[in-house]
């Protein structure tokens, strides 16, 4: 039976940190159709009911989530390897080495983001392990589907050209135009993970080959972040858990006590009993193309792509 659902509200929130995240170095039910409220305020604060089939639902890959334990719940990140896979790994690898164990979130800045993986004596601590080089974007093809629902600024500080923005996989990406592959000289085009809310990316010094073990999760939408930082997962469960971390940066606010990362594994590593069953909807379904034209406008456009949900359902 269905014991939680939950969705995954990205609301366009204004961002009072200007600085960037950085790591210093100083259910099953006898209807064939689950009714989702989509509880949204940015569109028009009311409630919109949609039925979403069962063949809409997929589940989360076990060797491709993570459990980061806080003293204020379970958060459930769904990596992304096809966008980041050397990312992906260092933290599988790092979490089944059990590294971030008692390390603290020691920058969480309102409307910003929550930075994880210093230690109470030093917020600068990292792993012995070498640097990674930058996944900012992926070089892709048709192989790899994203979604082309909107136009959409790059990044309006460092590329503010315009792209196209949608979906893959339930992450919300921006592209260049995939009829521009014709025109490059490998027939591919660069795509990238957005920061919108629940964005899980890699913590690095102002040296883009230089992120190590610190990590964030965005509490809002950080623009200012997109194709600069590597993007390597995405919140699907626990976001409020994120949200109620301490505010504060270790070593800098006199008084501030960070929270612990308790624990972090890989979901396959743990008993199935132990596991927290996400579904997340098919964002390539026809289910999910109906859903979002639930959603336009008079005019027929779409809330900006960070803005509309990604229903998410937890399972027992």
């Amino acid at each position: 039976m269905i014991k939680h659902l939950s969705l995954s509200l990205v609301l366009a929130m204004g961002l009072t940190a200007a600085a960037c995240a950085r790591e210093a170095e100083t259910p099953q039910t006898s209807d064939p159709a689950i009714t989702t409220l989509v509880q949204d305020e940015t569109l028009g604060g009311g409630a919109v009911a949609y039925d979403f089939p069962e063949d809409a639902w997929r589940d989360l890959d076990p060797e491709n989530t993570l459990y980061i334990e806080t003293p204020h719940g379970r958060v459930v990140v769904e990596l992304a390897p096809e966008f980041a896979p050397t990312h992906v790994e260092r933290m599988k690898t790092l979490a089944r080495a059990q590294f971030y164990d008692f390390l603290v979130w020691h920058r969480v800045l309102d409307g910003f983001m929550a930075q994880g993986g210093g230690s109470r004596a030093n917020p600068n601590h990292r792993s012995e392990l070498p640097s990674m080089n930058s996944e900012f974007t992926v070089r892709r093809g048709a192989e790899l589907p994203v979604s082309e629902l909107q136009d959409r600024m790059i990044n309006r500080d460092a590329n503010p050209r315009s792209a196209r923005a949608g979906f893959w996989n339930g992450f919300p990406a921006g592209t260049q135009t995939l009829a521009a592959a014709a025109l490059t000289g490998d027939g591919m085009i660069n795509s990238w993970l957005l920061h919108c809310t629940g964005a899980a990316a890699m913590a690095r010094t102002n040296d883009p080959n230089s992120a190590g073990s610190q990590f964030y999760i965005t509490r809002g939408n950080a623009e200012h972040l997109n194709t600069i930082y590597t993007v390597w997962g995405r919140v699907r469960a626990g976001q409020e858990a994120v949200d109620a971390l301490r505010l504060g940066t270790l070593g800098q606010d006199p008084g501030f006590v960070p929270d612990t990362i308790d624990s972090m594994r890989v979901a396959a590593d743990l008993p199935e009993a132990e596991r927290t069953h996400v579904q997340v909807i098919d964002t390539e379904s026809a289910a999910f193309t109906a859903y979002l034209d639930s959603l336009r406008n008079a005019a027929g456009a779409l809330p900006d792509v960070c803005e509309i949900p990604v229903p998410t359902r937890i399972l027992e």
